[in-house]
């Protein structure tokens, strides 16, 4: 890194653009904004003239999350003061995750919306960058760390209610679309209202049918286009795989209905690709079935990312990290269902690089897809004139530097 006036800093590197890795390349800031971006041999001046020495380093560009319960020791979903949402954003933050989404859990429907208020907050004041709530419109049967006493019947009331407290934040609700009340088909349905209140539906922890899946995304895609203000015009899928009815042969279920709907340009997918949710095959297969750009990489992570093991909250329901992973908790000790993940979002695409996902395209799923579909124009690329969010890391993929808008950050 070189200093220069004016506030510009210089980063030489294998530099990974949207498309492909300028070997020798390098980018410079000014202020807040990438001011420009080329090989190294090629800058014009001033620059040429104070390049830093060539450089092993690889720079990203800042990630982007949009599926994350916690960190640090700190929990959204469990969060009831500004310090504890700060400290959960600030572990991310300070691995590369400049963009960040701060998702809750099912809960009783005051808690909901008291947590969404709080998260708005920190919406306005930019610690997030969004909220996303995973439930309660959710599958008794597919319930996995979510709490099923405080799942619902699909209620457009609510919705608004969240949408109200959320001011503008709310991005994401996870639902499935086989609960009564999400997809009507027609009408005021919560599919309708997360649209209206510009937010995008997203299928997950759900029992359904391919046929009603399929249907859900289909009155989903249609229901964004006709929408001016929609953030994007492709729902998503949350978790894909986990959460869901496997894949059978006879009855391919949620996961394929997915696949699909990815494939066809009307849906974004997330992998929680940490090495623990899914297995390194099946995450290649889903980038050479859909692409990159359908493919958003998550953490979903909770409190206890960058933690040691240990017990911790999760919403209403317990957890335990043993050797890395998070288990729900039951009434007699014993472990079951994962309960997230634990990794931040570089870990994630360092364990997509060695299942063997080019790097650019695992970047560009944990950064320029992302930011697509939270309506982002500003950030998810190394591109001139995008706001200054960089992650430099060592050829390990460990963080040596991150940039949010151009400030170095502790």
């Amino acid at each position: 890194m070189s200093d220069l006036p004016e506030s510009e800093i210089l980063l030489r590197g294998r530099v990974v653009t949207p498309t492909h890795v300028l070997e020798d390349g390098l980018l410079v800031t000014r202020g807040a904004t990438i001011t420009w971006i080329g090989p190294a041999d090629e800058a014009p001046a001033p620059w040429n003239e104070r390049l830093p020495e060539a450089s092993d380093d690889i720079v990203l560009p800042g990630l982007v999350d949009v599926h994350c319960h916690g960190g640090g020791g700190a929990s959204f979903p469990d969060a009831t003061t500004a310090e504890q949402v700060a400290t959960a954003a600030h572990e991310h933050l300070r691995h590369g995750t400049t963009t960040l989404v701060a998702s809750l859990v099912t809960a009783p429907p005051d808690v909901l919306l008291a947590r969404t208020a709080l998260l708005a907050d920190a919406a306005d004041a930019g610690v997030v960058a969004g909220i996303h709530l995973e439930g309660p419109f959710l599958s008794h049967a597919r319930c996995g760390a979510q709490n099923p006493g405080d799942m619902l019947a699909g209620d457009p009331a609510l919705v608004d209610a969240v949408v109200q407290a959320a001011r503008g934040h709310l991005v994401t609700m996870t639902v499935a679309p086989e609960v009564v009340g999400v997809h009507a088909g027609q009408g005021d349905d919560v599919l309708a209202a997360l649209v209206r209140g510009g937010a995008l539906p997203s299928i997950g922890h759900t029992d359904a049918s391919a046929v009603q899946v399929e249907a859900a995304v289909d009155r989903t895609f249609d229901l964004l286009a006709a929408d001016p203000a929609a953030r994007s015009g492709r729902p998503t899928a949350t978790h894909l795989f986990n959460g869901m009815r496997p894949v059978h042969h006879r009855d391919p279920g949620p996961v394929l209905a997915c696949l699909a709907a990815a494939g066809r340009g009307e849906l974004v997918v997330e992998l929680v690709a940490d090495g623990t949710h899914l297995d390194p095959a099946t995450v290649v297969a889903v980038f050479d079935l859909v692409g990159a750009d359908a493919v958003a990489l998550v953490t979903d992570a909770m409190a206890a990312a960058g933690m040691a093991d240990g017990d911790y909250q999760l919403g209403p329901m317990a957890v335990r990290v043993a050797d890395g992973v998070a288990r729900v908790v039951d009434g007699d000790g014993e472990a079951g269902a994962i309960a997230g993940g634990v990794a931040h979002l570089l870990d994630v695409v360092r364990a997509t690089v060695a299942a063997g996902v080019p790097v650019v395209d695992a970047v560009r799923a944990a950064s320029l897809t992302p930011a697509t579909v939270l309506g982002l124009r500003d950030v998810g690329g190394l591109v001139a004139g995008l706001r200054a969010d960089v992650l430099v890391v060592d050829g390990d993929l460990t963080p040596q530097l991150v940039l949010r808008a151009g400030v170095p950050v502790d």
